[in-house]
């Protein structure tokens, strides 16, 4: 039973990808970044080159992996228990993970490896992984109407994009690349009111059979009004329409705003991840 570590994407794909692929929902965020990684290559989210890992159990089985897109927190797949075990004593010694400031876990797995690191830790984010389980319309339906976002939208998206990641503390900044890439297959969705952009909502490329929310974004000035709502049940449909028989999306668990809203949209909970930093 063994770790085994890399920078070569294609390695991983080849060893890791067929374990990963198989569990869809809570490997969504692998998923996704490697499906980026493919598109957009290895410094799609950073000049830092990412690392790779899968775990080997005792019968030649790989049993699931991990990868880190510095300066990304390192996100841990579904991986048996005495893999997580292991990886603590990974982080410590692999020159390959030196570079690992923070990981991102399911909950128990997040808590365990915290334990295990050997250094002082805090929970810096909640998360909380929802699965559509049947779309509802928002009731009272929001003013207006959606649309998908163009190329000529993309200085909007950019300055939206970024007051998302400084609101909610996302790592990373806005990308023109990554939003080009969405604008092209219809990835990324506006409500309008009045004719005018009120609101915003994204969904990756469906990779195996699902597809994930996000961002959603709101100026201030403008909530309150339904058009989160109106603008992701517009993405959700549209993701659907793009070939996801899965609709995922990942909340804030101390945002009681989204997460009452996703719920009231027919969107169930899965699990609980967190986001370990030292202290």
């Amino acid at each position: 039973m063994t770790w085994t570590f890399t920078s070569d994407l294609a390695a991983y794909l080849a060893a890791a990808h067929p374990a990963v692929a198989a569990r869809p929902v809570s490997d969504t965020l692998m998923l996704t970044v490697t499906e980026a990684l493919k598109r957009r290559g290895t410094g799609a989210y950073g000049a830092e080159a990412p690392v790779f890992g899968w775990w080997t159990g005792a019968d030649g089985t790989v049993a699931g992996g991990l990868l880190c897109t510095p300066p990304f927190p390192m996100v841990l797949g579904v991986v048996p228990a005495e893999a997580v075990r292991s990886l603590a004593a990974a982080l410590c010694a692999e020159p390959l993970l030196a570079g690992v400031r923070a990981f991102n876990a399911r909950r128990p797995d997040a808590e365990a490896l915290a334990a295990a690191w050997g250094r002082p830790t805090r929970i810096a984010e909640e998360l909380r992984l929802y699965r559509l389980a049947g779309l509802v319309a928002p009731d009272p339906a929001p003013a207006g109407r959606s649309r998908p976002a163009t190329v000529a939208d993309i200085p909007l998206l950019l300055e939206w994009v970024e007051a998302f990641h400084e609101e909610s503390g996302a790592h990373g900044t806005a990308s023109e690349a990554a939003l080009r890439d969405r604008v092209s297959y219809g990835g990324a969705l506006l409500w309008e009111h009045a004719g005018e952009p009120v609101s915003l909502a994204g969904f990756s490329r469906p990779v195996g059979s699902a597809s994930r929310i996000g961002p959603v974004y709101t100026p201030p000035a403008l909530r309150g009004r339904g058009y989160a709502a109106g603008v992701t049940h517009a993405a959700t449909r549209a993701a659907h329409a793009a070939g996801a028989a899965e609709v995922l999306l990942f909340t804030d668990l101390a945002n009681p705003t989204s997460n009452g809203l996703y719920q009231r949209l027919g969107y169930t909970p899965v699990e609980d991840r967190a986001e370990v930093v030292p202290v």
